[in-house]
């Protein structure tokens, strides 16, 4: 049998309006933003480094990891990526745009993803499935690689 070692995890840093740290999280599989029980669709920002990528209308975003990406993020049409491809995947929730598909990008990057300042509403955040708070108008999360990894064996 071949056998491989992989690290992977993402620390999911949770600021607010003044980039005052308020939570730390690690996960294993995903955040899921989304609407919560409001009407309209979740209205986020995604920057990528500080760079500006898109704006994005949907019922919710899924930021996964690979071993997260036969979860919720293939349900919601992403991709399945082998744990050793070191990669950050984003899959959008029933988005509003057709052209918006799942992005991966490479898992050394800092994503954050904000609600705008003219958002209709608050958005809400899982990290795993738990610790769900809501993410209100300026809020945002970052998200990077873990410096604490997670040793897995595959086949």
């Amino acid at each position: 049998l071949d056998h491989f070692m992989k690290e992977f995890s993402i620390d999911h840093v949770l600021q607010s309006k003044m980039y005052e740290l308020e939570n730390e999280f690690h996960v294993l599989n995903e955040i899921v933003i989304d609407r919560g029980s409001a009407p309209y669709l979740s209205n986020l920002e995604c920057f990528c480094d500080d760079i500006f990528v898109t704006r994005i209308q949907a019922d919710g975003i899924i930021i996964g990891t690979p071993t997260g990406s036969t979860a919720y993020s293939l349900s919601a049409g992403g991709s399945i990526v082998h744990p050793s491809v070191p990669t950050i995947l984003l899959t959008p929730v029933c988005p509003h745009s057709l052209s918006f598909r799942p992005v991966l990008f490479p898992d050394y990057v800092e994503l954050r993803i904000g609600v705008p300042a003219d958002a209709r509403a608050s958005a809400w955040v899982s990290f795993d499935g738990r610790n769900r708070m809501e993410l209100r108008k300026k809020d945002f999360i970052i998200i990077k690689r873990s410096r604490w990894p997670v040793r897995t064996i595959n086949d």
